[in-house]
């Protein structure tokens, strides 16, 4: 009994504090359908958050590579894209890193916040914070 009661204790401990970091993967929804569009993966790299598309879910979006974008992003598929780079923890936010759009190849200053368990708010801007624009990812369940 007490093996099963520890076991069951570990798990729920694991799944609280998985859904308390912004590390795994989200769904990113496309604003004008609500649908979600794709899957995103933010991962830690030598202490820094980074993100990449994993999935895209329509089928015709799956082959597209990235146009519009500069440098060593252009032509390159947007299927395993680094859109998320070298945030950095500060307090209860990531902040001082880059975020890329790849609808229009444009990178954006940016910071990223946990606003509960299942939703990280994306903040990307030119310049400083209050020009800029706010997504809501939500965790894959």
């Amino acid at each position: 009994m007490k093996k099963i009661f520890l076991t069951t204790l570990l798990l729920l401990i694991a799944v609280s504090v998985n859904s308390q970091t912004i590390f795994g993967k989200w769904n990113s929804r496309n604003e004008e359908t609500g649908k979600v569009d794709s899957v995103i993966e933010v991962y830690k790299k030598e202490g820094l958050a980074y993100a990449k598309i994993i999935d895209i879910k329509s089928a015709d979006r799956k082959t597209a590579v990235c146009d519009l974008c500069e440098g060593k992003d252009k032509g390159k598929p947007i299927l395993g894209l680094t859109i998320l780079s070298g945030l950095e923890k500060d307090g209860d936010e990531w902040s001082g890193g880059k975020i890329l759009d790849p609808r229009n190849g444009k990178v954006y200053k940016c910071y990223i916040k946990l606003e509960g368990a299942n939703k990280l708010k994306i903040r990307g801007y030119l310049g400083f914070s209050l020009i800029g624009k706010t997504a809501y990812w939500e965790r894959v369940q």
